[in-house]
């Protein structure tokens, strides 16, 4: 990479869990650089300001370039790769939350769509400048980033080029009952919510969702659930400091001995373990990033 520029943050979700910046960033690319195969955990957007470069996921390609962007969902793999003659420079905004789904599907993304054209590139690469110059800490540079997040979705709102509306096939109506299925499980995680609730919210039996679950995501609703829930529970223990109890609770698990031994059978390691493990870990990483005088890696 060069000239690369890169905000990371963690704290923002304490304060907007429905919608919060993760990171940001921007860079000009050296030809064929490259990142991943790799699986996200939270969504993230780039918008190519000069060059060009390919973006795959696991079953779709696609060639862009100046004025286009693309959206990286989370849990799905994905590789994206410059051009070796013309290298593209991008921005990149990365966020999470529990309405990121409905925040994109204003702008026609999401549900299969990916990639878009946005003619108010300037005004992007100036928020996310924005976004970088406010790497201070306190409630002000909270709300200002948060403020800034939103900008920038503003920005995409106005510019986005929108495909006309046309009827579904198949295939289409069926990945739209899952989306529909997966945005309630992440706006209702924390309340109890259980797959036969997910069935009646998305009017179809719990057999056929069943099915569409398995065709679409090669797992069962319940896996889905359980899964969204421990890494949900893996965030928190992260970013806060609240006790294991309130993680698990805030993650829909009434008895914390349940939550305790899900996780430790997902993640192979207790609640308590995996979080002293993980201030370990970052404590040796920022050592290490101080004696050697690195930056952290670009995505």
């Amino acid at each position: 990479m060069e000239e690369s520029y890169v905000l990371h943050l963690q704290k923002q979700y304490q304060k907007f869990s429905d919608f919060y910046l993760c990171f940001c960033g921007r860079a000009r690319c050296e030809p064929l650089h490259s990142y991943g195969p790799a699986v996200r955990p939270n969504y993230l957007l780039h918008y190519i300001l000069d060059g060009r470069g390919i973006y795959r996921t696991e079953d779709q390609e696609f060639t862009l370039g100046r004025g286009e962007g693309f959206l990286i969902e989370p849990n799905r793999q994905t590789f994206y790769q410059a051009d070796g003659e013309n290298p593209w420079t991008y921005l990149w905004v990365g966020f999470d939350g529990a309405r990121c789904e409905s925040c994109l599907r204003s702008l026609g993304l999401g549900n299969g769509r990916l990639t878009f054209r946005c003619g108010n590139g300037e005004e992007l690469l100036e928020l996310v400048e924005s976004m970088l110059a406010c790497g201070g800490s306190g409630a002000g540079a909270d709300f200002m980033l948060q403020s800034l997040l939103c900008r920038f979705f503003a920005c995409l709102a106005r510019g986005v080029s929108r495909e006309p509306e046309r009827r579904l096939n198949r295939r289409e109506r069926e990945n739209l009952y899952v989306h529909q299925a997966l945005e309630y499980i992440r706006n209702n995680y924390a309340d109890g919510v259980t797959v036969s609730g997910v069935a009646a919210h998305v009017a179809l039996n719990r057999s056929y969702l069943f099915t569409l679950f398995r065709r679409v995501l090669g797992i069962s609703p319940q896996e889905y659930l359980t899964q969204f829930r421990l890494t949900r529970a893996k965030e928190q223990l992260t970013l806060t400091g609240a006790p294991v109890a309130g993680v698990a609770l805030s993650c829909g698990y009434q008895d914390p001995q349940v939550f305790s031994k899900a996780f430790k059978q997902r993640f192979g390691v207790t609640p308590s373990k995996y979080r002293r493990q993980d201030r370990e870990q970052e404590l040796n990483s920022l050592e290490r990033l101080k004696e050697a005088g690195e930056k952290p890696a670009v995505p």
